[in-house]
C-alpha cells in the first residue's frame, strides 16, 4: 500500500519596509566614521584608485592650463576594477548601527597587584599611543650574544626571548617552552636547563626582564640594586614572605609577622615603590615613536567666547580632472558608435561620477562633523568655557540629534573615534555623554560631576582612615545627591579607585 502526499505550494504578496542606502550614503557613513588621522590615508587611496580625482596640492597639476593634453583612448584600461565608487550596496536598518595603588588593576596572578592603569575615558584623555615594535627584543638578543652560551643554550635563550612580551614578562611557563622546543626546533631539553638560561637573561637590562609575574619582577630588580641597604633587604623580605599581605594592604599584619617598626615599614615599601611593574616599557619606548593624538576639531576662547573650527590638517583640496572631462566631452561628441569607444565612455563617466561623489561626501562629513561638535559645545558651554568637570550637563546621542536633525547613529559615528583639543586638554567626545541623575530639588545633573565630586572627597580624604562607599553615599547624600551605595562602587570601579582598605597608607 502506497501513501500520497501532494505539497501544495502557496503563492503570496509581502509588503517589508527596507531601509537602502545608496552608494553615495555608504561611503558618507563610513567617511563620518574616519578620525582624521585615518581620514588623510583615505584620500590618499582614492586618489590613487580614480584618475579622475586630482589634488590641488599635486605638483605634476597645472591649474593654469588645463587643455593642451588628452589622454590617448588606449592609455585607458577599461578592465580596470572600478566598481568601488559605483557598487550596488543595499544595507537594512539593523546594520546601522599614587603609590602603591598605581599598580592595581591586572589580571591572572598579577590581578591583586596591578600592572596597567586604565585610561578610561570617564577619568581623563589619553594624549598618546604607542607603536609596538621590536627594539626590546633586539636588545636582548644583543646582550645574549655577548654571553658565552652553547648552540643548545642559545637556541633555548632566542626562544626564551621571543615569548617576552611588551611588558617584559615571559608568557610561556618552563614546561611549556621545554614542549615548544621538542616540537617546533627538535630540541631535547629539560626544565633544569631552561631555567638555567632564564636566570641568565633575567640578568639582563632592563632589570626585572623576562618575569613570570609582578612578585618575581619587583624582586628581580631588588635584587639587582647595587647597594643593599636594610631598606632594600626589607624590602626583598615583605615581598618574598609578605607579599600576599603587602598587596592587602594588611601592614598591621606586616608589622606584627616581621617584627619591624612603622617607619621601617614606610622605608621599604617607599623601595617598592621606587620599581618598575612594566620593564620592558621603559625599553621599548626608547625605540618606538610616540603618537600624538590629532585632534578633529578645535575650541578656542576669544574674548569670553567660544570657537570652533574644524582640523582640516593635511587634508587636500580636491577636483575632478579636467583632462578627464574634456576628454569625456569629446568621446560624447564622436558620432563614431564603435563597441571600444562606448566602453571607454562609460569607463571615463563612471570614474568622473566617482570622484563627485567623494568630493561630496568629504564636504557633507565636515558640516556634518562642525554641526554635530558645535551643539555638543552650546550644551556643555559652561566646561569649556571653564574647563569644570563639575559643569557638564547631562546629554546623550538623542540630545544632539534632535538639536541638528539627525539620526543618532550619525551622531554616533562622529562621537565615537573623534577628538576635540580645547585650552583643558585633548578629549575624545564620548567623554561629554553622560546619564542624568536627580538631587533632592528635583535638578538632574550628570553623572561625570558625581565622579569629579567623588574623585575630589578621595582625593581630600585622611588616608590613614579612608571613606568607605557607605560613608561617601552619606556625604554626596548630605550635599543632595541621590545616589545608592553599589552606585558609589560602580563609579568608584570606573575612576579606578581602589576600596577603602586599598587606599590606605601609613
Amino acid at each position: 500500500m502506497y501513501k500520497i502526499i501532494i505539497y501544495m505550494l502557496k503563492q503570496s504578496q509581502q509588503l517589508r519596509l527596507l531601509q537602502k542606502l545608496s552608494p553615495q550614503q555608504i561611503q558618507l557613513m563610513k567617511l563620518i566614521q574616519l578620525p582624521i588621522s585615518e581620514l588623510e590615508q583615505r584620500i590618499k587611496e582614492e586618489l590613487e584608485n580614480n584618475p579622475a580625482l586630482e589634488s590641488m596640492d599635486d605638483p605634476d597639476i597645472d591649474i593654469t592650463d588645463t587643455d593642451n593634453t588628452t589622454k590617448e583612448l588606449d592609455d585607458i584600461d577599461v578592465n580596470e576594477d572600478y566598481t568601488t565608487n559605483n557598487q550596488d550596496n543595499e544595507i537594512t536598518e539593523d546594520n546601522y548601527d599614587d603609590g602603591i595603588d598605581e599598580y592595581l588593576n591586572n589580571d591572572d596572578e598579577m590581578s591583586d597587584y596591578n600592572l596597567y592603569i586604565n585610561n578610561s575615558s570617564d577619568v581623563g584623555t589619553s594624549n598618546f599611543q604607542y607603536y609596538t615594535n621590536n627594539s626590546l627584543i633586539d636588545s636582548l638578543i644583543e646582550q645574549l650574544d655577548y654571553k658565552n652560551l652553547s648552540e643548545k643554550e642559545r637556541i633555548i635563550g632566542e626562544y626564551i626571548i621571543g615569548n617576552i612580551d611588551d611588558n617584559g614578562y615571559l608568557q610561556r611557563s618552563v614546561d611549556a617552552i621545554v614542549n615548544d622546543l621538542l616540537f617546533i626546533r627538535a630540541v631535547q631539553t629539560d626544565q633544569k636547563e631552561v631555567e638555567k638560561v632564564l636566570k641568565i637573561i633575567q640578568q639582563f637590562d632592563p632589570p626585572g626582564i623576562a618575569a613570570r609575574d609582578l612578585k618575581e619582577c619587583l624582586l628581580l630588580q631588588l635584587k639587582a640594586t647595587p647597594q643593599k641597604t636594610p631598606e632594600v633587604l626589607l624590602a626583598i623580605e615583605i615581598l618574598e614572605n609578605y607579599y600576599e599581605e603587602f598587596t592587602k594592604k594588611h601592614y598591621e599584619l606586616i608589622i606584627k609577622k616581621a617584627n619591624i617598626t612603622e617607619e621601617q615599614l614606610k622605608s621599604a615599601i617607599s623601595e617598592i615603590l621606587k620599581l618598575n611593574p612594566k620593564p620592558g616599557n621603559s625599553q621599548a619606548q626608547v625605540g618606538s615613536q610616540a603618537m600624538s593624538i590629532i585632534p578633529d576639531f578645535v575650541i578656542t576662547i576669544n574674548d569670553g567666547e567660544l570657537e570652533l573650527t574644524l582640523n582640516n590638517y593635511n587634508i587636500p583640496f580636491l577636483r575632478t580632472s579636467k583632462k578627464y572631462e574634456k576628454l569625456y566631452e569629446s568621446l560624447s561628441r564622436d558620432p563614431n558608435d564603435d563597441p571600444k569607444k562606448k566602453e571607454t565612455l562609460q569607463f571615463i563617466k563612471q570614474k568622473i561620477d566617482g570622484a563627485k561623489w567623494f568630493i561630496n561626501a568629504l564636504e557633507q562629513r565636515q558640516n556634518t562633523l562642525y554641526m554635530t561638535m558645535k551643539a555638543i559645545m552650546e550644551t556643555q558651554k559652561d566646561f569649556f568655557l571653564t574647563g569644570d568637570e563639575t559643569k557638564l550637563k547631562p546629554m546623550i546621542l538623542k540630545d544632539i540629534a534632535d538639536k541638528i536633525n539627525m539620526d543618532i547613529s550619525t551622531v554616533s559615528r562622529v562621537a565615537n573615534s573623534k577628538y576635540v583639543a580645547t585650552p583643558y586638554g585633548t578629549f575624545l567626545l564620548k567623554h561629554f555623554f553622560s546619564d542624568s541623575l536627580g538631587t533632592q530639588s528635583g535638578e538632574e545633573v550628570s553623572n561625570k560631576k558625581i565622579k569629579a565630586i567623588l574623585k575630589e572627597l578621595i582625593e581630600n580624604e585622611d588616608k590613614s582612615n579612608p571613606l568607605t562607599d557607605d560613608e561617601l553615599a552619606k556625604i554626596l547624600e548630605e550635599k543632595g545627591y541621590i545616589i545608592a551605595r553599589r552606585t558609589i562602587a560602580k563609579y568608584r570601579e570606573q575612576l579606578n579607585i581602589p576600596v577603602a582598605r586599598l587606599r590606605k597608607e601609613l
